[in-house]
């Protein structure tokens, strides 16, 4: 049996779309060019915030930018990753860096999602991979439609959608697992309704975290090490952020 890769694991961050971003642009870095190990974090949102596919940029509706809710503007940011809009508000964020899987985008989106199969399976979810719709890149709503990338119930519905930004050998991919958004705020942003709920009641976020992490543990034959940020690592991460969109 091969040792363990040894991974770091970034506990749970409740934190601005421009610091999420801002941190996992970072890591991505910091692998590629320091030997910082590969990286494994869950993340929530301090507020609504819609986060943008790079190649979407200013190719948006209009509205998005004068959205409030609860009397607050909406936060609009640029992800480093590809993919469409994606609201984030009662949803659960991973993010995965890492160089040892091997193949072309769509080879290392499957081999890194078997985790995220592997552990909603043991928290009473089935899940496959979504099929490609040629409408998908008309639609500025992540999770109006799925490519091969995303990861669906056995009724269709599109329950995580990831994207991926590849360096080489080196890849962050990061998706949205969709929890419990608001309807109202939903159908504000993209005037439809969200995708259907895959349970009436999900377990709490640490069940959720550790069950993942659990999987990750064994899918990836990875030694998790579990090391928060340090105040160094923010001081460094707080230069990216004033690259990220708004």
């Amino acid at each position: 049996m091969k040792q363990p890769h040894q991974w770091r694991f970034i506990p749970l961050l409740n934190l601005s779309g421009k610091e999420q971003m801002a941190i996992d642009k970072w890591l991505l870095i910091q692998h590629q060019k320091y030997n910082h190990p590969p990286t494994l974090r869950f993340y929530t949102w301090n507020r609504p915030t819609i986060s943008l596919g790079f190649s979407q940029k200013k190719k948006y509706p209009p509205h998005w930018n004068n959205l409030q809710w609860h009397g607050k503007s909406i936060d609009i940011v640029q992800r480093p990753s590809g993919g469409r809009g994606v609201l984030h508000q009662g949803d659960l964020t991973y993010a995965v860096i890492s160089s040892q899987f091997e193949g072309n985008l769509d080879e290392v989106y499957r081999q890194i999602s078997q985790f995220l199969i592997m552990g909603w399976q043991r928290l009473g979810v089935n899940l496959s991979f979504g099929k490609p719709h040629r409408q998908y890149f008309k639609s500025s709503n992540c999770f109006a439609l799925s490519t091969n990338a995303d990861l669906t119930d056995s009724q269709g519905n599109k329950f995580i959608g990831s994207a991926q930004l590849k360096k080489g050998k080196f890849s962050l991919q990061h998706g949205s697992m969709l929890l419990n958004p608001t309807p109202e705020l939903f159908k504000k942003v993209f005037n439809t309704l969200p995708p259907q709920a895959v349970l009436e009641n999900f377990p709490n976020i640490d069940t959720i975290i550790e069950t993942l992490l659990n999987a990750a543990q064994e899918y990836f034959n990875a030694e998790f090490i579990h090391q928060p940020l340090s105040s160094k690592e923010w001081k460094l991460i707080e230069i990216e952020t004033k690259d990220i969109l708004h």
